[in-house]
């Protein structure tokens, strides 16, 4: 290898003369199919299936088609990686209302990462590219995040990862630090293949070969020491937890109609538990979980739904958190409720982020306008509530992350900043059958699980229900459409993980990152305009 003295690495020499005609028509169409397959070996590496690492070459190759491309070429070849990846990982959205509001969905979420790939294009020369490129991909996912409706981070590379050897990182900085490892080892990968085929030409400078090695080399190193701070031992006792699968009539947005089946099926799940705790077949729980609206019922309305409840609790012995909706104030709410089988409701808990779509209709006249159907789907809106949900089960602190929460670093974190020692994720899947949705909800509870080091429990309607230990570790879990519980005992912890601690400072440090590397590669480009324009 030898040392060149530029500071911006040049033109690739081992690109093959312009060709002419139909052959060079479908050469230019091969950056594009390239692009679109790398999205679509992005979205095979997310659960169920356990392929983790093919988010590398998913990378490696989205990085090929990227380097030196034009902002429009790599606006168009963002957008199809972006198409590859999101159609297929969100086809869930669609099972119930059709394709329409699917291809919505993934036709705006698709912008951001054609934004992002302009970006790394502009930086794809750059000394260090991988960095500045991988930090610009944690910045897309940043801001999709919380833009539009409050962002929509499902799909962000942390959450592919619940199987991977990068996991611990999670413990580090946090989905942030994850994913921004992950898409450093894959354009890592890119520039070292790159480098040793350039080397035939004998001029890889030995620093453009160092950041392509440390590229690779940092993320699983990282990952290999943040795994000390990975672990699933009680700090603060134990808990024998029980996590109740009532199921639901049938799949489908129809069983809300059916709201007091679906009560009396968790009631009755209890009340199976109990019978068997009084055989001494089963540990007798601490409290009891049961998943959002487990009572679409609202119990403070109606005292036969709040009679079914007390009776399920009384027949356990133990505290129930119960998934309802609920109407107070003028407002629709969302909310888990603290029901003991002696004082009856003492904490209430209402979800803070409600989705967009799902739970409120944001634009409604216009939405309306386009299809009535849909405005009808959600005929009022929920409201959010204001306050971390942490309940105390006796000397246990529980925190509360619903459903859609569970994508939301924020709204997982500040349970634990509050106090809580393990973590509830009660959701409703019903709705979307057996799609993948259930099983990419359940890697998210994964991750923080090891985000967090907290055990995580996530009882769900029709399944798959489960409980996760603070490593990450899937300790039992359910099947789906079918009764089921969970009842066993898990570790409390109370210690807090540098992601814990730092909360958004990782993200932001990296979004620094990606605004520095913008900037060098904006004033690269000026200089290099100026000096083609001085010469004669």
């Amino acid at each position: 290898m030898t040392v060149t003295a530029t500071s911006v690495d040049r033109p690739d020499r081992l690109r093959p003369p312009p060709a002419k005609g139909a052959r060079a028509r479908l050469i230019r169409l091969v950056p594009a199919l390239v692009s679109a397959l790398s999205g679509v070996l992005l979205y095979v590496s997310f659960p169920p299936r356990t392929l983790w690492w093919l988010a590398l070459p998913a990378f490696a190759g989205f990085a090929w088609a990227l380097r030196g491309r034009t902002w429009k070429t790599a606006l168009g070849l963002g957008y199809l990686f972006g198409l590859g990846f999101l159609l297929p990982l969100l086809v869930w959205t669609g099972v119930e209302v059709g394709p329409g509001p699917w291809i919505a969905l993934v036709v705006i979420e698709a912008v951001y990462v054609a934004l992002v790939g302009v970006g790394i294009a502009a930086v794809s020369r750059l000394p260090g590219w991988p960095v500045w490129a991988a930090a610009l991909w944690t910045a897309g996912e940043a801001v999709r995040a919380r833009m539009p409706f409050g962002g929509f981070p499902w799909g962000k590379v942390a959450f592919g990862q619940a199987d991977g050897v990068f996991l611990p990182l999670a413990a580090l900085g946090g989905t942030p630090v994850l994913g921004f490892g992950v898409v450093l080892c894959g354009f890592g990968l890119y520039e070292i293949v790159r480098l040793l085929l350039r080397r035939r030409d004998g001029e890889v400078r030995r620093s453009a070969a160092a950041v392509a090695l440390l590229s690779v080399a940092v993320p699983v190193v990282g990952a290999v020491g943040a795994r000390a701070l990975v672990s699933d031992k009680a700090e603060a006792g134990t808990a024998t937890v029980a996590v109740i699968q009532g199921n639901v009539p049938r799949a489908g947005l129809e069983f809300n109609a059916q709201r007091r089946a679906v009560l009396d099926y968790h009631a009755r799940e209890t009340r199976r538990l109990a019978a068997e705790v009084a055989a001494g077949r089963a540990p007798r729980p601490d409290f009891v979980l049961w998943p959002e609206n487990s009572s679409d019922i609202d119990p403070f309305a109606a005292p036969d739904a709040a009679a079914v409840i007390q009776g399920a609790a009384e027949a356990i012995g133990a505290p129930v958190s119960v998934g309802s909706v609920v109407e107070r104030d003028g407002k629709l709410l969302n909310e888990q409720i603290l029901w003991d089988p002696v004082k009856g409701p003492l904490q209430t808990y209402d979800k803070r982020q409600v989705q967009p779509f799902g739970e409120y209709l944001p634009m409604r006249s216009l939405i309306g306008a386009i299809n009535s159907e849909w405005t009808g789907m959600v005929r009022q809106d929920f409201s959010r509530g204001g306050k971390p949900g942490v309940f105390g089960f006796g000397r246990v602190k529980v925190g509360l992350a619903t459903c859609y929460e569970a994508a939301f670093d924020w709204a997982v974190r500040d349970t634990v900043t509050h106090g809580a020692q393990m973590i509830s994720v009660p959701s409703n899947n019903a709705t979307f059958d057996r799609s993948e949705m259930t099983y990419q909800q359940l890697a998210m509870s994964r991750v923080r699980a090891v985000e967090h080091s907290r055990t995580v429990t996530v009882p769900v309607t029709s399944g798959v229900s489960a409980v996760i230990m603070p490593d990450g570790r899937v300790a039992r879990h359910t099947g789906m459409f079918v009764p089921a519980h969970i009842d066993m005992k898990v570790p409390l912890r109370t210690s807090e993980t540098p992601a814990t601690r730092l909360g958004i400072l990782p993200e932001l440090a990296l979004l620094l990152v990606a605004a520095g590397g913008l900037g060098w590669a904006g004033a690269v480009a000026v200089c290099g305009r100026r000096a083609g324009g001085a010469q004669p």
